[in-house]
């Protein structure tokens, strides 16, 4: 994940080498996808494990922690690269940002080479032995949670329209807001986010996985009606105010809580494979919500009442999902996922 975010920075210009350029940009990007989906699910699941099983919440929200850390960090590092002239920020200046990527990278591999294997996973392996084929177990056992898992990470729409779509949009010939001014927005909501999550998180451990997601589900379809709307007024208070709103506060409790929500719903034979692929789909799909967005928004790209409804309407899925699922805050982990009367397979596991 760090090789190819560093190797982002060093590729070749259109000008340099044509249309290799776009193939080498896309290939990085798929390598930056494909391991961060299994370096996230990894990081929820050992989180997940290694905690004490009334604070599963709290525990593993620092994960999410970690992903809103490094986009304040990113926004911080932008912006006096913004700063430059534009043919230098295009030329050069913006691969500074992804070099410095390197050192993030490095200190993460020398934390995880350090790391214990968790309990559940020893325990399960010890008595079980390990799930040969976890994919087959996992589509057979959990299919139900990973379409779950699938829908509920749609609730990532709200991120991607709020930092990229939002972005373009204010700073655009029709509302004109200015650049920096605006990533400071993001970099404010991202530093609320960091107080909120873990906040967010401890209160599912108290009153359930459940009702935090839909808080956050439900409250960013609306928020997000809110945020638009200020940014049309081109007012810089405004959107500030329901900038953090919306994503430090109201986007942080589905943010927060999804790690142990949806780790929970798998038995440790397969938490990670269920969390991964159920997440990465989703993620996929959410990421294209920018372009649709795009092409919502009409020719002049500020229809922004049409991107906040359509907004909206991506956050029915997740609301479903937690709706459907079962509430699992009280389960010990050691029961988490399982089915009950289910025979171990000497088919499916290896002895450990």
């Amino acid at each position: 994940m760090g090789l190819s975010t560093f190797l982002i920075g060093c590729l070749p210009t259109r000008a340099q080498v044509g249309t290799l350029a776009p193939v080498l940009l896309v290939l990085c990007r798929v390598l930056q996808g494909i391991s961060a989906a299994g370096e996230q699910a990894s990081a929820g699941s050992m989180s997940l494990e290694h905690a004490p099983p009334r604070r599963r919440g709290f525990f593993t929200s620092f994960t999410l922690g970690g992903t809103q850390g490094g986009q304040l960090i990113a926004t911080l590092v932008f912006i006096p690269v913004a700063q430059l002239p534009e043919d230098q920020l295009l030329s050069w200046g913006w691969r500074v940002p992804f070099w410095l990527s390197l050192v993030v990278a490095v200190a993460g591999y020398v934390i995880r080479r350090r790391l214990d294997e968790t309990p559940a996973f020893a325990r399960q392996a010890a008595t079980e032995g390990v799930v040969r084929l976890p994919l087959v177990v996992l589509l057979r056992e959990h299919w139900a949670d990973v379409l779950r898992v699938i829908a509920g990470a749609l609730v990532a729409s709200v991120s991607t329209i709020f930092t990229v779509w939002a972005l373009a949009y204010a700073t655009s010939d029709q509302v004109g807001m200015d650049r920096t001014a605006m990533l400071w927005v993001g970099a404010l909501a991202n530093l609320v986010a960091l107080a909120a999550i873990p906040l967010w998180a401890t209160l599912s451990d108290r009153i359930g996985r459940r009702p935090v997601f839909l808080i956050g589900a439900v409250g960013s379809a609306v928020a997000m009606f809110g945020y638009l709307w200020a940014i049309s007024t081109g007012s810089y208070p405004l959107t500030l105010i329901l900038g953090i709103v919306t994503f430090g506060v109201v986007y942080s409790a589905a943010n927060g809580v999804w790690p142990s929500f949806y780790g929970e719903m798998f038995s440790t034979r397969v938490r990670l494979s269920g969390m991964a692929i159920g997440t990465q789909i989703g993620f996929a799909v959410a990421g294209f919500a920018v372009t649709s967005a795009a092409q919502i928004a009409g020719p002049g790209g500020d229809d922004w009442m049409a991107v906040a409804l359509f907004t909206a309407a991506l956050c029915v899925p997740p609301v479903i999902a937690a709706l459907s699922a079962r509430e699992t805050h009280r389960v010990p982990t050691e029961l988490l996922g399982e089915r009950a009367g289910r025979p171990v397979s000497q088919r499916e596991t290896v002895t450990a």
